[in-house]
């Protein structure tokens, strides 16, 4: 019979076939993954760990032909660790995470084996081919589109946050997730891993698997001049009670130098050797792990092991390194399966966990939500009393947290320091040390390590996997938290399935932080969701009053797969608004909260609330000269661009709603308009954009120390003269 005839259909695109392998007739005569069962019996089985070690070359080879039909994507670190992986799907364990956005050419490959990407038409290697790397395909670094992958990846030191968030919210499931040597000192992996354990010590089943290859991307890792008792201390010292570590030097018969070896290189029975060792560890620290220790289990083998380079030159492919290549396609031969061995290959990855992991993976279905009723709002009578805003708001945080037990807050910064004290006190601080004085205990919901790294990764990584969640920092600060954020809001944009929103909450604006002076007031962050808004599904809002903020969390809530910021002060201002006035404000973009007519009208569009002072300061002076003017509260600016400017259309929840012609000219026409902020310029560029009388913008330029917001205001050029003076020159 012919490799052609024989040929699964699966197989099409696969350019090299081995005649034979081996020991095949004595080890693979048939699936060790029986029908019916979704693992192997045993680690130490040698049936198990020959087609365990077939599985890992059939995930290389797969890598490296995808990469090399594009000449383009990374291979080499996957490489390294494909034995473990191959280890974790017949053990039966799918959902699997990954810190690294370069493994994905592998994360792929271990989908396509399992018949996961058959879910976006990908049923051969041709076609995985064809589509790797294109619009609509796989893309070059994990997303969250791709069937049975669990998280986006792409800047490095966020993955595990996603197993973090997964193992909180199912406690019987394994989530391993593989951590690059080269991305170990991102901000703040292991630091990260002593958070969450401090927090909630009963919450182990994630497992770590450190992919300790040597090399970074271009030169050697920075810790690849640990000893291995040095890697096992540093793991030991972020408290981790088990560590265990498999390296392919024990192993090496090849007489290879360095401490960094490719098992590949050993002889057949050596290979065999050092694949078991790596099933009996993983099976090892798995059970560990969803046995309550804290488990790292770290694998030690070169960067490129069995593809076509080694080191740091096995990361990247480029122009020129395609499937003709010959170091390629030698590798691709020394790699290859024979055709009976892909079939086997197959079988066991389909059969493994119950089925493909796009069938069988947590994020394939949506988590159920908790009920939460009817919110209960408190509406403040308008001008009646000072009120703060983020206490209104902290008030419906407990509600929800107090409904829903799998809602978490995060705050860097103190819920305290943050006029949310009634949060910790209702939901408690999570610290294994009682102590009623902080409102801490067990089993708290507000998690409070000083990372904002940390905090918004797990309020972020719950809502990806389909928790609610609130990530509440200063404005200031919150940078430090927002790439784990921003790469969840895209993955949301895009995934297979809905999700609650994941909502942020920013308190102590710049111009409330006047006596610490600039090194707390940076509100250019700002500047970040406003560029972000054009993604379509990111709606920054800016509550002006202590109603409003309620209406708003109340709004954001009922969301799904978007990012919503909302800013609002820590400070007492007055209430200018009814609940229904915001209500109607996150659907047009704003509200009328002064109107008056003149000889001429100038409009006041306010980002903020803060900044309101000055602005009716100004219109009282206005008014004295007979010029009309109206104050707009801007509640959601993203309500105010066009359609075309934004792309909602190609988002998984889709929101087209913009406030047309007629209702932008009626809220924000006038003789001249002027846009106000305590923050950044660019979020008014939806209303200078689309203004068409006179103009001119106000905004944040530099912080400074001062005794007062008033102070800081003047210093920045926000003052009721200056505004008023503008007003009079663009009118005239």
């Amino acid at each position: 019979m012919t490799v052609e005839t024989a040929m699964p259909a699966f197989c099409q695109g696969i350019q090299h076939f081995a005649e034979t392998l081996p020991n095949f007739e004595e080890y693979g005569k048939k699936p060790v993954i029986q029908e019916g069962q979704t693992a192997i019996d045993s680690p130490t089985d040698k049936i198990a760990v020959y087609q365990t070690l077939l599985a890992a070359d059939a995930l290389r080879y797969l890598t490296l032909q995808v990469t090399a039909s594009k000449a383009s994507g990374h291979p080499g670190g996957f490489a390294s660790i494909a034995d473990c992986i191959a280890a974790l799907v017949m053990l039966g364990y799918k959902n699997i995470i990954t810190e690294v956005g370069h493994h994905a050419p592998g994360f792929y490959s271990n989908m396509f084996i399992d018949r996961s990407l058959e879910d976006m038409g990908i049923k051969t290697v041709q076609e995985m081919r064809e589509r790797y790397r294109e619009m609509h395909g796989l893309l070059g670094h994990l997303s969250g589109q791709i069937p049975g992958l669990l998280n986006p990846a792409g800047p490095l030191g966020q993955g595990q946050h996603f197993a973090m968030a997964g193992a909180k919210l199912h406690p019987n499931t394994l989530f391993p997730v593989t951590i690059g040597d080269g991305g170990l000192g991102e901000p703040y992996i292991t630091s990260s891993f002593a958070h969450f354990n401090t927090s909630y010590p009963n919450v182990t089943n994630f497992l770590p698997i450190l992919v300790w290859n040597g090399y970074s991307q271009e030169h050697h890792s920075m810790v690849s001049t640990k000893s291995n008792a040095e890697m096992i201390a540093y793991w030991e010292g972020h408290g981790f009670k088990e560590v265990i570590l498999v390296n392919a030097k024990d192993y090496d018969d090849a007489n290879q130098p360095g401490e960094y070896v490719d098992s590949t290189n050993f002889s057949f029975e050596k290979r065999l050797e050092f694949v078991q060792g790596v099933l009996e560890a993983t099976d090892k620290a798995a059970k560990s792990a969803l046995g309550g220790k804290l488990t790292v289990l770290i694998v030690k083998q070169l960067k490129g092991a069995g593809v076509h380079k080694r080191g740091a030159q096995s990361h990247n492919l480029y122009a020129g390194d395609t499937t003709e290549k010959d170091y390629i396609v030698s590798a691709l031969k020394a790699r290859a399966l024979s055709v009976e061995g892909w079939q086997l290959v197959r079988t066991n990855f389909e059969r493994a966990a119950g089925g493909p992991a796009s069938h069988c993976v947590v994020t394939e279905k949506e988590l159920p939500l908790t009920d939460l009723g009817t919110l209960p709002l408190t509406e403040f009578p308008v001008k009646d009393e000072k009120k703060v805003a983020t206490t209104a708001m902290g008030e419906l945080v407990v509600y929800v947290g107090q409904k829903d037990p799998n809602f978490i807050i995060s705050n860097a910064d103190g819920n305290a320091a943050s006029g949310i004290n009634n949060v910790n006190i209702g939901l408690k601080i999570a610290h294994p040390t009682v102590d009623e004085t902080y409102f801490q205990g067990p089993g708290g919901q507000v998690y409070e390590p000083l990372s904002e790294d940390a905090c918004a990764g797990l309020a972020a990584g719950l809502a990806l996997f389909g928790a609610r969640s609130l990530w509440c920092s200063y404005e200031s600060f919150a940078v430090n938290g927002l790439p784990i954020w921003q790469t969840v809001i895209q993955a949301m944009a895009e995934l297979r399935r809905t999700t609650p929103a994941t909502i942020t909450l920013f308190t102590a604006g710049a111009l409330e932080q006047g006596r610490n002076g600039w090194t707390h007031q940076r509100p250019e962050i700002e500047n970040y969701f406003a560029a972000m808004m054009r993604n379509g599904n990111v709606f920054p809002l800016f509550p002006c009053d202590a109603n409003s903020v309620q209406a708003c969390y109340e709004w954001a809530l009922g969301q799904k797969n978007k990012g919503i910021t909302i800013t609002v002060s820590k400070s007492p201002l007055p209430v200018l608004t009814t609940l229904e006035q915001t209500r109607q404000g996150l659907q047009d973009g704003g509200i009328v909260l002064h109107d008056s007519e003149g000889k001429k009208k100038v409009v006041f569009a306010a980002i903020g609330d803060m900044t309101l002072i000055p602005i009716f300061d100004a219109a009282s002076q206005l008014e004295k000269e007979g010029i009309g003017v109206r104050i707009v509260s801007v509640i959601s600016p993203r309500r105010l661009y066009r359609p075309h400017d934004v792309a909602w259309e190609t988002c998984r929840e889709k929101d087209g709603h913009f406030l047309d012609d007629e209702g932008f000219e009626k809220l924000l026409g006038g003789d001249a308009l002027i846009g106000v902020t305590g923050g950044a310029s660019a979020m008014l560029e939806p209303i200078m954009l689309r203004s068409s009388c006179k103009r001119d913008t106000f905004a944040w330029k530099r912080g400074e120390t001062a005794s007062s917001a008033g102070e800081v205001m003047a210093f920045n050029g926000l003052t009721a003269e200056a505004l008023a003076k503008r007003a009079v020159e663009l009118v005239s």
